[in-house]
């Protein structure tokens, strides 16, 4: 006998509510019915483990698509519901079967069932594609079937049906397209096997459609196409296997094809946990940045399943932005998602997932490091400049982590070395660890600060990324050695006697000082300096900022100046010229200085404020 029903609590506009604005994409019902079939089969194993009779050696999923009918039934030979069940689980919104099931198994203390169900909301995802739905089901419990019919609105009907296997079968009746939606999409093989790869492939039991396949016929009247039961899903992910299980031309294989890459991988990284929190993980770090990685377009985040059912493609709290080319996935049972299982809710297990997660790549790329140089460069030469932002953000919070992967350039080794190695082969006597910016060695060389560091034979570290200084005013010192710029700052490499002798010799040339230093409003002082040795000048910068970050600011439109410092070289030839200029013509010393400093400007890669002014005095002067 046929009983029509109202939905018990819920009324018209919650049951459109669910189906309209709970998912995100439509295309989801596939995945929700598979995953609901997924579980009904676990159940149906468990309790076969008590009851061999209800026992089935060939637990499978059929998807298969009907375009006359524009139908798509999906059927299991799991556990099947009672008539009463069906009325429970499918005439209660958010009833969830699934749910009660686990916490009976787990008041009697049996062994884990992993299933996948939590909320009963998944079946109703089924109404975003279908304008009617039927359940044929036969449940292991009282052998009989039932037949459950409804359009989605106020009401569904279950009666009495004939089924001569367990399990059920879900026929879903195509809504009409529109002119925003072709729901016919639904019905193309090509579409079913996509979506049955992108959401359930690694769902545990075989999940089988019909595909067409093509071959000759020798009788002319009769179709040389014909359909057959193919397995669409890989059920096993590679991630669950051990380790040892797994080669490296699989890891290899896995990872071109989940991530549409054509070269093999620097290295892969196989993350199982079990305990308090239990989880898979694999990571893999490309060869070469993708075309997209820096774009404000590109989402970052590593793909998220839930017991092998695909969640989410970018679930950017996995993974810190500065490891965004890190590519990969992770599948954990222990996540709170929301009711559509489309998206995370706050989550203390997300936040541990994704610190361990940082901190076993971080220990891979520790590893390159130590034990293949040549790799480990390679790798620093496309990504080093993302460490380089994670060291320097949040001032420097992950500074500990990062400052050991860091490599700059070396002026004495010319090649690229870490902060350890630069300490390690410090000369003895040096106090600091030097650097000076610049995009090459040869920039740097011609620098006229370079003059006393070379003569000492100090390294210096070669800084020539934008973001290079922001990093080393984050780390102030490496293992207790300060970081210091060749042109900020005293450099306190003359020894007592000169250094008493430059400051006697600034009291005795105070005059023509004070002088240059009048003809220079942008100045904040004039010195006599005691790092120049071949150069008759050089800008330095006092304070916290420096030209470079002056340079980098300016570009982000912050009108941030460097406060400048003129020094002299008074033992340079030029000084004593323009000193003796000073004590006939003032005029003409101006001049001088003027030239001067523009060309401490440009040496440190500045445009002068007004460069006719400096090509009329450069003109007067050869006149003279």
């Amino acid at each position: 006998m046929k009983e029509t029903k109202e939905f018990k609590t819920e009324t018209k506009r919650l049951l459109d509510m669910m189906i309209n604005s709970i998912y995100t994409h439509k295309e989801i019902f596939l995945r929700e019915l598979i995953s609901n079939a997924s579980d009904a089969i676990d159940k149906r194993h468990y309790l076969s483990l008590t009851n061999s009779d209800i026992a089935d050696n060939n637990y499978e999923i059929l998807v298969e698509a009907n375009k006359e009918e524009r139908t798509i039934t999906i059927t299991d030979n799991g556990v099947g519901m009672t008539k009463a069940e069906l009325e429970e689980h499918l005439g209660t919104i958010a009833k969830s079967g699934s749910k009660d099931f686990m916490e009976a198994v787990a008041k009697e203390n049996s062994p884990e069932v992993d299933i996948i169900g939590q909320f009963g909301v998944g079946f109703y995802s089924a109404f975003m594609v279908a304008k009617r739905v039927d359940v044929l089901t036969k449940s292991v419990n009282d052998n009989n079937a039932s037949l459950f019919s409804s359009e989605g609105l106020d009401s569904y009907s279950i009666e009495d049906a004939s089924k001569d296997s367990y399990g059920s079968v879900i026929k879903l009746y195509l809504r009409e397209n529109t002119e925003d939606i072709n729901y016919d999409e639904y019905l193309d093989e090509y579409k079913i096997k996509a979506l049955i790869k992108k959401y359930s492939d690694y769902v545990r039991y075989p999940i089988k459609t019909r595909i067409t396949k093509y071959g000759e016929n020798e009788n002319e009247n009769e179709p040389n196409t014909y359909l057959e039961l193919e397995t669409i899903n890989s059920m096993l992910p590679i991630w669950k296997k051990n380790k040892s299980e797994v080669t490296e031309e699989e890891l290899n294989s896995f990872y071109k094809t989940k991530f549409m890459d054509f070269q093999d991988p620097i290295s892969s990284i196989h993350i199982n946990v079990e305990g308090m929190l239990t989880y898979n993980a694999l990571l893999f770090i490309p060869k070469k940045p993708f075309y997209d990685m820096y774009s404000d377009r590109t989402e970052k985040g590593l793909q998220l399943y839930t017991k092998g059912v695909f969640i989410l493609d970018k679930c950017k709290e996995l993974i810190p932005d500065y490891l965004r080319f890190v590519k990969g996935l992770v599948d954990s049972a222990d996540l709170s998602l929301n009711i559509s299982r489309e998206m995370l809710q706050e989550d203390r297990a997300i936040k541990k997932i994704a610190t361990n997660v940082e901190k076993k790549i971080l220990s891979e790329l520790s590893r390159i490091l130590r034990n293949d140089r040549d790799k480990y460069i390679e790798f620093f030469n496309d990504y080093g400049l993302n460490l380089k932002f994670g060291l320097y953000e949040n001032n420097g919070e992950k500074k500990d982590q990062l400052k050991d992967l860091v490599l700059l350039k070396s002026y004495n080794a010319d090649k690229l070395i870490t902060f350890a190695e630069y300490k390690e082969a410090m000369k003895e006597g040096q106090k600091e660890i030097y650097y000076a910016i610049g995009k090459t060695k040869e920039a740097v060389s011609k620098l006229p600060q370079m003059d006393l560091v070379k003569a000492r034979e100090y390294d210096v570290l070669v800084l020539s990324d934008d973001v290079d200084e922001f990093m080393i005013q984050v780390l102030k010192d490496y293992e207790g050695i300060n970081f210091k710029s060749i042109n900020q700052g005293d450099l306190d490499l003359i020894d007592e006697e000169e250094s008493k002798k430059i400051d006697e010799l600034k009291e005795e040339k105070k005059s023509l000082l004070e002088n240059v230093k009048n003809a220079l409003p942008n100045v904040k002082d004039v010195v006599l300096s005691k790092r120049l040795v071949d150069s008759p000048c050089c800008l330095t910068a006092d304070g916290d900022v420096s030209f470079e970050m002056e340079r980098v600011l300016k570009a982000q439109h912050h009108d941030i100046k460097a406060d400048r410092i003129l020094e002299l070289n008074p033992n340079h030839p030029v000084f004593t010229k323009l000193e003796a200029t000073y004590n006939i013509d003032k005029e003409l010393a101006d001049k001088y200085t003027n030239i001067l400093y523009t060309q401490a400007l440009l040496q440190e890669g500045i445009l002068p404020d007004d460069p006719q002014e400096f090509a009329k005095n450069l003109c007067d002067l050869l006149l003279k």
